[in-house]
């Protein structure tokens, strides 16, 4: 679920993807962010990366 959510799926992709309910991926959702204390999307994406779960996209140049 947060693989997804950290990949910007939208809660009806999810949903589809897990079949279950729009509600119960809204529900995890917030369940998520009340339990990592995390206020945004973007919070869960950057804690999905610095644990790993997904990588970024981003490329990093020395200076």
């Amino acid at each position: 679920m947060l693989q997804l959510v950290a990949e910007g799926k939208a809660n009806k992709e999810t949903a589809y993807e897990l079949g279950i309910s729009i509600k119960t991926v809204e529900k995890h959702r917030t369940n998520l962010m009340r339990k990592l204390n995390i206020h945004e999307t973007a919070g869960l994406t950057r804690y999905a990366i610095s644990a790993g779960i997904i990588e970024s996209s981003v490329q990093r140049t020395e200076a």
